[in-house]
């Protein structure tokens, strides 16, 4: 049966490449609103979002991330995950509020966060925009959240860079399902290794099939690349988060 949502959702693509044009207030408005109705646990909202226009501070996360392509994004969303308001309601009502800065509400923080993400992106997908979400704000989270003002009880999380699309990627071919959906618990299918190298192969058909930055890759090549890079990258964040105030327990 026909869905234009899970058509949208099936047909997601990371974009980054921008024309010129910055978004409307109006469709700032609608992706913040966007967000706004996303699930959050227990209702308590433990996200912010700044909208980053001046070109300093974009220049900036472009230094950060290593992706200065973000400074030509129509619009620029920084995903602040924040138990600080809630600080200031505690505060107010005079009741202790050490539970905010446990492990348990960061980790709500970042849920409420992230999935108001992507409710952002697949908003911003249905209006005809593109976009990446971008995990590399991480890279020196401290500078970030310098950069920003950012309080205690406060983390940056990550950053969406959004725009109207001067170029439509090709759509990456996703794992094969019976890699990663399993029925009643964990269990890599009995043919793991061959599903893998028919995913490699598909991947690599993929990428060089590309108009450009055409090159070999597999998915295994990939995850190894990853793992190989240097440990020291984001060594600091388990510091810079407890120095926000949180993992206190």
């Amino acid at each position: 049966m026909a869905n234009e949502i899970i058509d949208q959702l099936e047909n997601h693509r990371s974009v980054r490449q921008f024309t010129d044009q910055p978004l409307t207030k109006l469709e700032v408005a609608q992706l913040i609103s966007a967000a706004q109705h996303a699930s959050t646990s227990t209702f308590s909202q433990q996200y912010s979002i700044i909208s980053v226009t001046d070109p300093k501070q974009k220049a900036i996360l472009g230094e950060i991330s290593g992706h200065h392509w973000l400074e030509k994004s129509g619009h620029f969303l920084l995903m602040v995950v924040d138990q600080y308001r809630n600080l200031q309601i505690a505060k107010n009502e005079g009741i202790p509020a050490d539970v905010l800065g446990t492990t348990d509400k960061f980790l709500a923080g970042v849920m409420d966060a992230a999935i108001a993400t992507e409710n952002i992106m697949v908003a911003a997908e249905s209006l005809g925009l593109g976009g990446t979400i971008m995990g590399s704000i991480l890279n020196d989270s401290k500078r970030v959240i310098d950069t920003f003002n950012l309080p205690e009880l406060t983390f940056p999380l990550l950053g969406i860079a959004l725009g109207h699309p001067a170029v439509t990627p090709g759509l990456k071919p996703r794992m094969p399902e019976a890699m990663m959906h399993f029925e009643g618990g964990y269990k890599l299918p009995a043919d793991f290794s061959t599903q893998l190298n028919g995913y490699d192969a598909a991947l690599n058909a993929y990428y060089q099939s590309r108009n450009s930055n055409a090159r070999p890759e597999s998915f295994t090549h990939h995850i190894v690349q990853g793992l190989s890079r240097d440990p020291k990258l984001r060594a600091e964040l388990k510091g810079v988060i407890a120095g926000q105030g949180f993992l206190a327990d």
